[in-house]
């Protein structure tokens, strides 16, 4: 094909002049899937042909499954979706929009009462033999047919030429025949494949050879007048003369699987992906307007566009759209186009109703260019059991899947949220991600409940696949937990599935399996690593139990014993480990810690002495994300600090801190291990200020290391902002801090330095710059106790009663007092009232 001739036909695709088909041909409708101008091109070359049947591009299995796209609860963007029974993730899509060419044509079958037949290779073959990236002897790329045509038009850019001779053809300047542009298109694609063959799609040659083969039946069973709707490069090979004998051959010996077919909804996002019919498409949502405004629909765009910038609080006035419209029409005419298309519209929002800027273009470009539509399919429609119970309990909860990312908070004490809480918890134990839970904001309660729902069809291919666990989303997950339980090799696995299973509210049954697998890797660990890190999960799944009213007596005792293992070896296993280790045995201490106020919390039977049950828990360990609570210790507990656990005496509480004592005081044990212990004994009230003085005097000592000394300060004053709170209202311990930093030598500062960086950058900026003004303004006398003389700016010489007395009304309102009644019934003094506010 010459360039002269291969532009003739490209101009004539557009002006539709070529003859239409001879009268005993079939109308064959050479389409580009997904496009507005081929389906109203479609649905007018069969308003005018009126066929005796239709057959559509599609996998013929999904043949019965037609006449549901008259049912009015059918809202595309739907798809097809077909996968095998034994393998569900084996599955392919059909997507389709109002706009798709396939959409028109079938439901203009059904409202004409003219049959309709999907026609194409059947997927029980496409399914049984994947289709694979076809290498060529060249590597070149797979012919772009579009492409060919925009470059032999003149033009640089194919979706532009497509546009301007398809999309933006309007009625006045539609041929008289309207299956004339067909018969060009048609033309132009066979002088294609006369020059580039199959144009690098070897498999094409067998789908065609089911297409023709459709195509004969359909011709045998309703004569001549059969319209035909499909890819415009398929074109040529339906109308080339072919022996049956032929088109067989090329089928012969091709496997199948078993398949189920049914509908599922789709998005217009997901229209840009190049799946089912593989054109991908990146303007969906334009499309679609295009598709529906049947008049001015630039106005109807801009208009469109006002709207949405409105909502997001973004002025945009009338004069701004018809100048956006204006400026539109004048970027087409400068470009040479014959009306205004996607990139004059962008262009012209940009300018005029945003200003210049792309922030408020990406919300246009996300929100109406690609959009998030989401299509709805009728109950009728076949499908897999779960996903009927799917359906059933989302009706019943009222959580209705959409296809925007939304946040959902949860209540647990409400029953609903409660339900909505034990659903997600079980589609994540069958991998169906539908939602994930997210850090909750403002509230660390274990009522409440934070996700991020996301909606997307390919989590129908999921909930089939999950089908072969049950029936119901409860007895699936309950199978898919007690399979996992079963087949699980390390404590790690069991300890995360049991940590899914108690929120998901399986039944007894099922929790019983979980647990006792649990129990056995348990035992059969003598890793306490594995011990240490399985812990931390099992404590916080002891919480549920209050609020979700799950029975977690199996899972206390299993995480006591646990807890008692731990508390006998980490100590050893503590000693003679480098920087790496050092920091994983100080995570793992961290999280033990943190366990045991859980369980003691809890009221974990086993283990739990009188001590546990009446102290208040432990505060949570200080880290990168857990900072530590700097409380008041007035009255430690202070006691040896050999390692005996006399105080506090018994109970698992007791016996965590003997271990936390034995660390602080082992000099075998790593820096940041030590500095680690001692800090925790000494926000729980187990040392007393003075002691934990010494330990870090010797941490610091002259004869200790640098790097050692440096990893002791940072296990003690490391992480979030807790450590620096400490070092500002405990002077005794910045002084410390301060004179042996200034007495490292210089060969070893430069050694320390990355660690102390480290410690330090992870305060606050206001925590930094106050222990910036506390050392430059050196050493007070009293140490921790400021004089008079020598107070931080903002404070006082001492309490201001009167002032403070003015604040006790208030404190009493706020925490639900009655200051007057409590006045005359116990003739309580302003005095009296600040004592107990106090």
């Amino acid at each position: 094909m010459t360039a002269r001739e291969a532009t003739a036909r490209a101009r004539r695709v557009g002006a539709g002049t070529d003859r239409p088909a001879a009268p005993g041909d079939p109308l064959l409708l050479g389409v580009r899937h997904h496009g507005p101008g081929s389906a109203r091109a479609v649905l007018a070359a069969l308003d005018h042909a009126r066929p005796s049947a239709v057959l559509v591009e599609g996998p013929p299995e999904a043949d019965a499954l037609l006449p549901l796209a008259a049912d009015e609860r059918m809202r595309p963007p739907v798809a097809l979706l077909v996968h095998a029974v034994d393998d569900p993730g084996r599955a392919a899509f059909w997507p389709m929009a109002a706009f798709s060419p396939e959409w028109v044509a079938i439901r203009w079958a059904l409202e004409h009462r003219v049959p309709v037949r999907f026609m194409d290779l059947p997927a029980a073959h496409g399914l049984a033999v994947p289709e694979q990236p076809e290498a060529r002897p060249d590597d070149a790329p797979a012919v772009d047919p579009i492409g060919v045509l925009a470059a032999a038009a003149g033009y640089d850019d194919a979706e532009r030429w497509w546009e301007d001779v398809v999309e933006h053809r309007t009625a006045d300047g539609a041929p008289a025949d309207p299956r004339a542009p067909f018969a060009a298109l048609a033309e132009a694609m066979g002088a294609l494949r006369e020059v580039h063959g199959d144009g690098g799609r070897p498999r094409d040659a067998v789908r065609e050879a089911a297409m023709r083969l459709r195509l004969r039946a359909a011709r045998k069973e309703f004569g001549d007048g059969v319209a035909v709707v499909c890819g415009a490069w398929h074109v040529p090979a339906l109308a080339a003369r072919t022996t049956i004998a032929a088109d067989k051959a090329l089928l012969k010996g091709i496997p199948k699987v078993r398949t189920e077919t049914t509908w599922v909804p789709w998005t217009h996002r997901r229209l840009t992906r190049h799946s089912g019919y593989g054109a991908g498409i990146e303007s969906p949502g334009w499309y679609g307007h295009l598709f529906d405004a049947r008049d001015r629909p630039l106005e109807r765009w801009m208009t469109k566009v006002a709207g949405l910038l409105r909502e997001e609080d973004h002025f945009v006035s009338s004069a701004d759209v018809i100048e956006a419209v204006r400026l539109a029409g004048t970027l087409a005419a400068m470009r040479g186009r014959p009306v205004a298309g996607l990139a004059e519209a962008t262009d012209a929002v940009r300018a005029v109703m945003c200003e210049g800027s792309d922030v408020p273009l990406a919300l246009v470009q996300d929100r109406l260019v690609v959009g998030e539509t989401l299509g709805e399919v009728p109950d009728s429609a076949p499908a897999v059991p779960l996903q009927r119970d799917l359906n059933r309990q989302q009706r019943a909860l009222r959580l209705r899947p959409v296809a925007e990312r939304r946040d959902l908070e949860l209540d647990l004490r409400k029953e609903t949220d409660a339900a909505r809480s034990r659903l997600l918890h079980r589609l994540r134990l069958l991998g169906v991600g539908w939602g994930e839970p997210v850090a909750g904001r403002g509230s660390t309660g274990t009522f409440r409940e934070s996700w991020r729902l996301h909606w997307r069809p390919e989590l129908f291919v999921r909930v089939a696949e999950a089908g072969v666990w049950g029936t119901t989303v409860l007895t699936a997950a309950s199978a898919r937990a007690e399979s996992e339980a079963v087949a699980a090799t390390t404590l790690a696995e069991v300890t995360a599935l049991a940590e899914r299973c108690l929120p998901a509210g399986l039944p007894t049954d099922a929790l019983s399996v979980v647990m006792s697998a649990l129990a056995d890797r348990a035992a059969l660990d003598a890793d306490v690593g594995h011990l240490a890190d399985a812990l931390p999960a099992l404590a916080r799944s002891l919480r549920y139990g209050d609020v979700r009213g799950t029975d977690t007596a199996a899972l206390a005792a299993v995480a006591v014993g646990l807890a008692e293992r731990v508390c006998v070896g980490l100590p050893p296993a503590c000693t003679g480990l480098d920087p790496d280790g050092a920091q994983e045995q100080r995570r793992r201490v961290d999280g033990v810690h943190n366990a045991i106020a859980l369980l003691a919390g809890a009221g974990a039977g086993a283990g739990a002495g009188p001590s546990d049950r009446g102290a208040p828990a432990p505060a949570p360990a200080g880290g990168p994300t857990d900072a530590p609570t700097v409380g008041p210790r007035d009255a430690p507990t202070g006691g040896p600090t050999d390692g005996s656990t006399d105080a506090p005496a018994g109970g698992l509480r007791g016996r965590w801190a003997g271990v936390l004592r034995k660390l602080a005081s082992r000099d075998t044990v790593a820096g940041v291990v030590r500095g680690r212990a001692t800090r925790l004994l000494l926000d729980d009230g187990h040392l007393p200020e003075d002691e934990a003085a010494r330990l870090m005097g010797l941490a610091l000592s002259p004869g200790a290391p640098p790097a050692d000394a440096a990893a002791w300060i940072e296990g003690f004053v490391g992480g979030a902002a807790g450590g620096g709170m400490l070092l500002v209202h405990d002077e005794s311990l910045l002084r410390l801090v301060d004179d042996w930093l200034t007495g490292i030598p210089p060969a070893s500062f430069t050694a320390v330095l990355p660690l102390l960086r480290r410690t330090f950058s992870t305060y606050d900026p206001g925590v930094r710059r106050t222990l910036g003004e506390l050392v430059r303004r050196g050493p007070q006398p009293g140490g921790a106790h400021r004089t008079a003389d020598a107070l931080a700016a903002g404070f006082g010489p001492g309490l201001d009663e009167r002032r403070a007395d003015a604040v006790v009304p208030v404190l009493r309102l706020l925490l639900g007092l009655d200051t007057e009644e409590r006045t005359t019934t116990t003739g309580s003094t302003p005095e009296k009232e600040r004592t107990a506010s106090r």
